[in-house]
């Protein structure tokens, strides 16, 4: 049987776990449900960090041992996991005896490879991330610059690992490997790092007394990214050597947020190098997350409440809107505008709708389900869309791009929902032979969707198939590559609501009078047709020299390229524009900013506090005209 071993990182304990926690853990989830479809062997990991200073900052401060704290801790990860249905096959623990002994083995193994050597450091040191960065990586006046924090130059005598030997073997091993960073805007970000030139690592701490001691020397700790990543091996009971290891590394999947990629994919990579144990295939960093424009914060108030909206809204709906509302390996705002929308536009309308009306259909007119016998138009467009879904959902499925996977299966419900509009299936009760074929296929249709939804919404897909006479019985991919796998003559159900309509949040609106309108600033439709709006596509972003607010864009309009200077600093990452479809003011006369010719204008939305590019909601043809 094939194999698919996928791992989250393993978090740290160092506070309860919030909204970028999940994020990562119900991706991982989605890929291991469906990878359990396809009836592969799957292997999901996930754990929790537990060593290191800040963990015994923070237990001290409670006035506990480090391993009470992390005692304490540990049920909240656990709780959550329960509450977001993740399906996880083994949690590790970094203070756990399979752990230890797994470190203590990879490590010995790395020592005796003659990459280890001691001697001392002296480097710009983050607390909270327990980190080292190089002067060249700091923010402005020598702060962190993930946490924006100040920085500690330290010096201690430490063991180091040369990581500059694999240098040469990572580039070429990412060249000839092109998934193995993913999405390319990280590829790129690592390669650049790696052409600059690596220095060798410190793996030890003498000033840190919460930790793994090194197998060669006791005096010291392991550094405790070092020992967290091997818990990836130490989790296949790595000591012993046994089946797991063998079956199911190297990982498949090694799944993240961009912030630790560098770890995953030089040190990580190069240690296993080292010792010479194969490499992960694939490694993929996803975006960050704010909410309203604003950084996620608790110190703030600006967190999102996963146990309210799970309350409000439903388990299924929660994991859907994460899954679909933003491009996974780019960064992405949560409104709960965006989330109150996207549940009643596509589960309640769409998806509920269609199996309300479906159902209601059949029990007025049927006693069990129909056999298909008197076949007409659009029919066999139905049929055809259902098994070029299947195919399109695994193709996509590979790419992890899961918002593209989530609106082809839903454009797919919206054709159903089209169908049964453009038959009046409800107006033919004086031929039950066409409307008993088409609300067959409407049924069959949705047992697909159920299926192909179970990464997903794993309950919600169980209810559809209830409602459908199926049961509870399971299906996987196999069951639905062929049309018409539903039997006739099952009984009909009821319909019951899957997704309740929710009106928007009473204290988000105030009913207000209408503005009266101001006539002087209307303005015809020729005036609209002046203005010649284009999708481009971003093929390049780089910063504006001594400009905070500007990138220097570059866009592909389909027969030409064009170079826009734009004012989005502030609210885009160069990278994470890569690959977006936006659009563009293509007639706007060029002009000089900051001595760079900007041929165009990108459209945006703009509040106080945020700016969002307007893109597109599905692919189009670079060029296309916005009407």
């Amino acid at each position: 049987m094939e194999k698919f071993y996928i791992t989250t990182p393993i978090y740290y304990a160092n506070a309860e776990p919030h909204i970028g926690h999940a994020y990562t853990t119900i991706a991982c989830d989605v890929l291991a449900r469906y990878n359990r479809l396809k009836g592969k062997e799957v292997f999901f990991l996930t754990g929790v960090d537990e060593h290191g200073e800040n963990i015994q900052k923070v237990a001290e401060e409670k006035g506990i041992s480090p391993q009470d704290y992390c005692d304490q801790i540990l049920p909240t990860f656990i709780s959550l996991w329960k509450k977001l249905n993740i399906s996880h096959d083994f949690f590790i623990r970094t203070t756990s005896e399979l752990h230890k002994k797994g470190v203590s083995k990879f490590l010995t193994r790395l020592y005796q490879s003659g990459d280890i050597y001691k001697g001392k450091y002296e480097g710009f040191y983050c607390r909270r991330c327990e980190r080292f960065f190089t002067e060249k990586e700091l923010a402005d006046d020598n702060h962190c610059p993930i946490h924006k924090l100040p920085v500690d130059l330290v010096e201690e005598d430490n063991y180091f690992f040369a990581l500059s030997k694999y240098e040469d073997r990572l580039i070429a091993h990412i060249e000839a490997n092109p998934k193995f960073i993913q999405p390319e805007t990280r590829r790129n970000e690592i390669m650049g790092v790696l052409k600059a030139g690596l220095k060798d690592i410190s793996i030890s701490r003498s000033s840190v007394e919460w930790g793994i001691p090194l197998p060669f020397d006791s005096s010291q700790n392991i550094y405790v990214w070092v020992e967290a990543l091997c818990n990836y091996i130490t989790a296949l009971d790595y000591y012993q050597h046994g089946d797991l290891y063998h079956k199911f590394w190297p990982a498949s999947v090694h799944m993240m947020a961009k912030e630790i990629i560098r770890f995953h994919v030089v040190i990580w990579p190069a240690m296993l190098m080292a010792v010479e144990h194969p490499l992960p295939e694939r490694i993929f960093a996803h975006g960050w997350m704010t909410k309203d424009g604003e950084k996620i914060s608790k110190t703030t108030g600006n967190v999102i409440d996963i146990d309210g909206l799970i309350d409000d809204f439903g388990l299924d709906p929660f994991r859907y809107f994460f899954m679909r509302e933003f491009s996974f390996g780019s960064d992405g705002d949560y409104t709960q505008e965006r989330f109150e929308t996207r549940y009643n536009a596509d589960l309640a309308n769409d998806l509920g709708n269609l199996l309300n009306r479906t159902l209601g259909l059949l029990g007025k007119n049927f006693e069990t389900l129909p056999v298909p016998t008197k076949v007409g138009e659009f029919d066999a467009e139905i049929e055809e869309m259902a098994i070029q879904l299947v195919d399109q959902v695994d193709r996509l499925m590979e790419s992890i791009a899961f918002d593209t996977v989530l609106e082809t299966i839903f454009e797919y419900i919206r054709r159903i929902n089209r169908y049964i509009q453009q038959t009046e299936v409800w107006s033919l009760k004086d031929d039950l032979e066409r409307m008993g074929t088409i609300l067959y296929n409407a049924m069959e249709g949705l047992r697909i969707v159920s299926v192909l939804l179970l990464p997903f919404m794993p309950e919600i897909s169980v209810r559809i198939c209830q409602q459908l006479g199926l049961g509870d019985s399971s299906q996987d991919l196999d069951s639905i590559n062929k049309w018409g796998g539903l039997p006739s003559g099952l009984p009909i159900h009821k319909p019951s609501p899957l997704f309740p309509r929710k009106d928007a949040s009473p204290k988000n609106k105030i009913a207000k009078d209408p503005e009266p309108v101001d006539e002087s600033n209307l303005i015809t439709i020729d005036k609209v047709k002046e203005t010649d709006l284009r999708v481009c596509q971003i093929i390049g972003a780089e910063a504006v020299k001594d400009a905070d607010r500007l990138l220097k864009v570059r866009v592909d309009l389909g027969q030409e390229q064009r170079q826009v200077i734009a004012g989005i600093a502030q609210s885009y990452e160069p990278a994470d524009l890569i690959g977006k479809q936006v659009v563009l003011v293509a007639n706007l006369k060029p002009a000089k900013i900051r001595g760079l010719e900007s041929q165009g204008m990108l459209l945006a939305a703009v509040s106080k506090k945020s700016l969002s590019l307007i893109t597109l909601d599905k692919p189009i043809s670079n060029g296309a005209k916005v009407q």
